[in-house]
């Protein structure tokens, strides 16, 4: 017996001592779980952060680290709860690293149409400043695309009167 399950039995305390069971940077939040595994999740926040700091760099924010996106975007998945934080609409987690980009230029359309709801990673602000993201929708994102929050919730109320214009002057 060694000395750490001595002292976890004689204490009466459960220790974890398997390094898998320990509480990690970026741990799995509960509701991925179904979805994906810690393996998967890490891939993907790696990617995610990567590819917005080189973006970020882009537009001149010369201060980007991969440690405080990853924390950004990690903090807006758990923020998230799954949903699109625009919509409030369920993600399809189990998306996650299956877009295949071969398959996209083939089938076009057709198959972007099977990931409106792949989670993305969405800039609170420009860019330029720290690291805030938000969780939504890739169609949500790419309906966004660089606008501002403000920007984005007026441009929706536009659509919608027009709609409901437009819709009243069929009846």
């Amino acid at each position: 017996m060694s000395k750490m399950q001595y002292f976890s039995k004689y204490l009466g305390c459960i220790i974890c001592v398997r390094r898998e069971d320990r509480m990690r940077k970026y741990q799995l939040p509960e509701f991925l779980a179904e979805f994906v595994d810690q393996k998967v999740y890490e891939r993907w926040l790696h990617r995610k952060a990567v590819a917005h700091i080189r973006r970020d760099r882009n537009r001149g924010n010369k201060t980007a680290i991969n440690a405080e996106y990853k924390i950004a975007i990690h903090k807006a998945v758990c923020d998230s709860g799954g949903k699109d934080s625009y919509t409030n609409e369920e993600l399809d987690w189990s998306l996650l690293s299956k877009y295949d980009n071969e398959k996209s230029k083939k089938d076009g359309k057709n198959y972007k149409k099977q990931f409106v709801l792949l989670p993305s990673v969405d800039h609170v602000g420009d860019g330029k400043g720290p690291a805030d993201f938000k969780i939504c929708a890739w169609r949500t994102n790419d309906a966004k695309n660089d606008l501002s929050c403000e920007e984005f919730l007026d441009l929706c109320r536009k659509v919608i009167a027009s709609a409901n214009h437009a819709l009243a002057g069929d009846s």
